[in-house]
């Protein structure tokens, strides 16, 4: 960088991405074309009419990277198998705090063996683990918005 050499991930991906908002933005629409037929995107007339240039950005990174597809390969690619989960790591998972595994009611210990087989069999138990709760406010619910 001293030299003025960027790093390779500021020239191969922000200056990319930082050229074509540029070019949204001012409404350069050459070169909003021209990074359009490149891609091999189809942005609809719609979008590129719109007063708000960020529709129109947004259209275009959405074909372009669209982060749902980015985000599951990810998921697919990174997070180890169920199958393969320690006992431990699933004994962990069932007690909340301070509580011991052996404290646990009976019935929720049998479910340790159905918690590491993953089976999806009619007769197998359904378990679901809640990660992480958010606190939301009672207006913010869709049953409670004004119509």
């Amino acid at each position: 960088q001293s030299k003025g050499k960027k790093p390779l991930f500021v020239q191969l991906v922000l200056d990319n991405i930082w050229s074509l908002y540029e070019a949204v933005m001012k409404r350069d629409k050459e070169k909003v074309e021209k990074i359009v037929t490149s891609l091999g995107l189809r942005i609809g007339a719609r979008e590129s009419r719109h007063a708000d240039p960020k529709v129109h950005l947004n259209a275009i990174c959405s074909q372009w990277l669209p982060i749902s597809d980015a985000v599951l390969s990810m998921v697919c690619n990174k997070i180890p198998s169920p199958l393969d989960i320690a006992a431990e790591r699933v004994e962990k998972l069932m007690c909340v705090g301070a509580r011991t595994f052996d404290s646990l009611p009976p019935e929720t210990r049998e479910l340790k063996s159905a918690f590491m087989k993953c089976s999806s069999e009619g007769t197998a138990p359904v378990i679901v683990f809640v990660s992480k709760m958010f606190a939301v406010d009672a207006k913010a619910l869709p049953q409670n918005k004004p119509r």
